[in-house]
């Protein structure tokens, strides 16, 4: 990676930089601690996954005794968590009764206390850092210090909206507690990656080829996340079309201000709070609005409806959602059984959400006309950056672990002949507001 520390390098040295022999650590994503927990197990204490959606058991043989997984009693963290388990000896898992947790579940939020009480009996000794309470910035990494005690690192979450902010206050009373943030973490980093992409930024291009916004027409972005896909049009466009960016994700929004400021765009790039389902604007406030993979997550119809309402009339709307109705896959050789496995896209998309090809007709249902339809097949071929890890974890969270060893020993023969990579599907579609 031309030299670039990798992520496990980055946590190592920050480690080192805050003086932290042993630490607890907490994190949705166990992409991000994978390698640290394979590498330097000594140096974590407890680790808590609290509710992972996706979660390949391998890297954390060493440290299986002082886990604890957090899962909800349905859903893909409750999937997961139930397969990993037996493959993590000695590991403990707690079920939230009642709970689904989606990859966008706000969780502290919803489950404060059980949550913090599973914190503070994390197993193992973590060791006691003089910190004082502060902020800084080390190895591309964000971190705040709050609170006295045993070591406590909070790695964020995908996309839940206040991350671990209700138990902070809770844990400070126990813990030095250490949150961590930036480009290189979390949904941050895998949002990021995912648009670096040449084949995704170029579905992108190409949305934008069908909604060719003239010289002074605004856009609207309906859940932004970390501002990717804003800062790539607005390089498209430059300052001839405003763009003003929302998400309900207040995290997401800071990380996004941050980001469009190092790359100079703060003028051209508006951030602001806002549902999709009730947009706070008035009636035919933009000249075109786009949105990606948010109605998987939302009531799609209200949202759709919502779109419609504040672009002016003859204005286009641009929707990109997943496409959990068709196969991904991979470009491995693999035997069967396998392979029928890794075709499966994760079926993440909420009860009133869209990830299928009804998003066609639902834009039709919602009023808009000139509909076009073009799905999209997009391409991943990193496998150390955040999106693919986040997507093959998926994948091997389902594997035996014979299965695992045939995956990886495949994987390991693409890359010795550079043609590691593998393409996931979306739906994409383009329409018109009907001229007043």
């Amino acid at each position: 990676m031309n030299g670039e520390l990798t992520l496990t390098g980055r946590l190592i040295s920050l480690w080192d930089h805050l003086g932290l022999k042993t630490a607890h650590v907490a994190t949705q994503m166990p992409g991000d601690i994978a390698g640290f927990a394979a590498a330097h197990p000594g140096r974590i204490a407890g680790l808590m996954l609290c509710v992972p959606s996706r979660l390949d058991p391998t890297p954390f043989a060493a440290v299986a005794s002082r886990i604890v997984m957090i899962s909800g009693e349905r859903g893909m963290s409750e999937e997961v968590t139930g397969r990993a388990q037996p493959r993590l000896p000695g590991s403990q898992r707690i079920i939230l009764p009642q709970y689904d947790a989606p990859g966008w579940a706000d969780v502290i939020a919803d489950r404060t206390e059980t949550i913090a009480e599973a914190l503070r009996a994390l197993p193992g000794e973590a060791s006691v850092p003089g910190l004082k309470a502060g902020a800084g910035l080390h190895a591309g990494i964000t971190w705040q210090v709050h609170g006295k005690g045993p070591a406590l690192v909070l790695l964020p979450f995908f996309l839940a909206p206040s991350q671990w902010e209700a138990a902070i206050p809770d844990l400070a009373r126990h813990f030095t507690v250490i949150v961590l943030g930036g480009r290189h973490l979390g949904g941050v980093a895998a949002l990021e990656d995912r648009a670096a992409g040449p084949s995704y930024a170029g579905m992108i291009q190409g949305l934008f080829d069908v909604i060719a916004p003239a010289p002074g027409e605004t856009i609207l972005d309906v859940g932004c996340g970390s501002g990717a896909l804003d800062r790539l049009v607005a390089r498209r466009f430059g300052e001839a079309n405003p763009i003003t960016a929302t998400d309900v994700n207040p995290f997401l929004l800071r990380e996004a201000a941050v980001l469009a400021a190092e790359e100079g765009h703060e003028d051209r790039i508006t951030f602001r709070e806002g549902n999709a389902e009730r947009l706070p604007f008035p009636d035919a406030s933009f000249n075109h609005a786009f949105t990606v993979t948010v109605l998987e997550e939302c009531d799609a119809d209200l949202a759709l409806r919502e779109l419609l309402r504040v672009v002016k009339p003859g204005g286009r709307v641009g929707v990109i959602v997943r496409a959990i109705d068709m196969p991904q896959w991979w470009h491995l050789a693999l035997p069967d059984p396998i392979r029928r496995k890794a075709e499966i896209p994760p079926q993440s998309n909420g009860p009133r959400g869209v990830a299928d090809a009804s998003l066609y007709r639902r834009m039709r249902a919602a009023g808009f006309e000139a509909v076009t339809g073009f799905p999209a097949l997009v391409t991943f071929d990193r496998p150390d950056g955040p999106i693919w890890r986040y997507r093959e974890d998926h994948v091997l969270s389902q594997l035996t672990e014979d299965e695992t060893s045939v995956w990886r020993a495949a994987t390991l023969a693409a890359r010795d002949d550079g043609l590691l990579f593998m393409a996931n599907p979306l739906h994409r579609a383009v329409g018109k507001k009907p001229a007043a």
